[in-house]
Formats: C-alpha cells, structure tokens, sequence
C-alpha cells in the first residue's frame, strides 16, 4: 500500500466521525501537522484553525479539508490534503499545503480564510467527485471547469387537522397534498443543468389517523440561474452561494497535466469554490469514485491506480504552476 492510502487510513483510524472542530478533527490536524513538517514545511494555524504549512515563498497552494460527515467515507477531503503533502514530500516546488476547517459545515475555514484577506497566488485542489460521472464514462480523472450556485430554504404548509375516517376527501385542508404537489415543482425546476432536491419533510401532528395540519419541507436547488430557482420555487433562501468559475493558471495547467480529460462541472460545493469566488485562481481535479459514486459514506471509494495517477497529475500542475 502506497504512503498515501495509508495516510488516509491513519486518519480514518482517528474516527469516520470528524465534525467541524470536535476532538477528532482536531487529531487529524494534529496528525497532519506532523506529516507537514516531515516534509520540511513550516507549519503554522490561523485564527481559524486552519493547519498551513509552507515551503519557501510558495507560488501555488494545495489542500483540501479533513472535517468529515457523520460516520463519513476514507476519501472526502482528506485526499486532497493527503495528496498536497505526497507532492511536498517528493518534490522541491515552492508550495504551501492547508487542512481547512469544517467544510462539511459550510466552508467555515476557508470563509474565515478568505475573509481576513488572504489571497494565495494560486489554488489546486484534488478531490474525490462524489458522484458517478467519471466511473460512467470509464475515466479515471476529470478536470472541474465551475461549481454550481447553492440555495438551501425551508417552506411550511398550512392545513387543518381532521379525523381521517370521518371527514370527506372534498372536505380536507391536506396540507401534505399541497407539499405533496410542491415536491414535484421542486423536480420540475431542475433542468437546464440544475439539480434540486426535498431531503427533508416534517408532518403535524404526525399521526396515522389525523388528517395533516401543517407541513415543514427543505428545498436544497442548484445550478448556474439561482434566480431563477429562487422565483419558480418562491423561496427565501437561509443560505446561497453563487455559482464559480475556475481558472487562470491552475486550470491551464491541469488540461496540460492531463489532456483530453473530462471536464465536469461540480454540484458539490467545495473549499476551492470560496477562494474562487475571493479572486483566487483556482482549479480543481476529479478522481473517480466507484461503487456508483458513493459519498458521505463508508461505501465511498477510488482505487489506490486512479489516486496515484491523480498524484502525479497534481504534481505535474503544482510544478507547472510555481515555474
């Protein structure tokens, strides 16, 4: 098993649990923060808790995150930071390599970065693609040219609670009906590259026998028209991220690192998409996940020959980019 699985193991080993800022995330920026400095970077924590470790004056930054989801896959984030410190640790490039914090609960870590005006030259993140795109296709890696825009809401629905044996169909205030026909608008609105989802509904008073008073739903919609979304489905958004585009040099550099790749486009958002949107030149790199894409879970996987290809391609753009 090459250093890099094996890493990945170590920090699973800490927990498949390791939330924004709990003991175990922070066992595995202290376990990271060891791995910085046997590759001779010098390592430092921002006031966000942000492990960064530098080489030189760097020309180019690589990372990810290493927080996970509640009982979470090996891969998530943690390969991105895993695959930065192989790089530093066999090459002389002038480089800085970050764990942020919590990305599993809205970027914290790199939203704090970014706002306290830290702007790295340049940005390179490899990542998992959490969906089923590359394995598909048959390809092993696939270069991200945007991350989609995100807006989570909440909307409730009124009705009136009856006897569900008594009261006459034409008599009802359903107002799971009503959600019921809002969910499929929901569907409806996801096209032209969109995705939209209801991952969560809550029924009162919840009972088998009592005709639904009130129903609270989560829309979670995006794509590259968030207005759009926002008015077909008429929501208030609590939380939106608009759409990004990556570029400059570290995507240049990646088509040159791995011609004739896939470009795909990320519904997922991701710490590379916060610095994006700050100005930074940013690119990002797919690894293929099989067992259909799997995610967010202990089923997540990609096979030890597409993470060691995905290894040298990083590090042939890292090179390319500090040149």
């Amino acid at each position: 098993m090459g250093r890099v699985l094996q890493r990945l193991d170590e920090l699973y080993a800490i927990g498949a649990t390791r939330v924004a800022y709990s003991a175990e995330e922070d066992a595995a920026h202290e376990l990271a923060a060891g791995w910085m400095r046997e590759a001779g970077l010098d390592v430092r924590v921002d006031t966000a808790g942000n492990l960064i470790g530098t080489r030189g004056a760097p020309k180019v930054w690589s990372g990810s995150h290493l927080d996970t989801v509640p009982d979470g896959g090996r891969f998530d984030g943690a390969l991105g930071v895993v695959a930065a410190l192989e790089v530093a640790s066999r090459s002389e490039v002038p480089l800085a390599v970050v764990a942020f914090r919590g990305e599993e609960r809205g970027c914290i870590g790199s939203r704090a970065f970014a706002a306290a005006g830290e702007r790295p030259p340049a940005f390179l993140e490899l990542h998992i693609e959490q969906g089923p795109v590359l394995e598909r296709a048959n390809e092993p890696l696939g270069v991200v040219t945007s991350i989609l825009g995100q807006v989570r809401a909440e909307r409730v629905f009124e009705g009136r609670a009856d006897h569900a044996g008594t009261t006459p169909m034409a008599a009802r205030d359903d107002a799971l009906v009503a959600a019921a026909e809002y969910v499929l608008r929901v569907r409806a609105a996801a096209r032209d590259g969109a995705v939209a989802t209801v991952g969560r509904l809550v029924v009162q008073p919840g009972e088998g026998n009592v005709v639904p008073a009130r129903v609270t739903l989560s829309v979670d919609a995006r794509g590259t028209d968030l207005d759009r979304l926002v008015a077909e489905l008429e929501l208030e958004p609590t939380y939106r991220t608009e759409p990004v585009a990556m570029g400059g040099a570290p995507l240049a550099a990646l088509r040159e690192a791995v011609p004739g790749a896939p470009e795909l486009v990320s519904g997922a958002g991701h710490d590379a998409g916060i610095l994006a949107a700050a100005g930074v030149p940013t690119g990002m790199l797919f690894v293929r996940s099989l067992n259909g894409g799997a995610s967010h879970s202990p089923r997540e996987l990609s096979s030890e020959e597409d993470v060691m290809r995905a290894v040298d391609v990083l590090e042939a753009a890292l090179v390319r980019i500090a040149q």
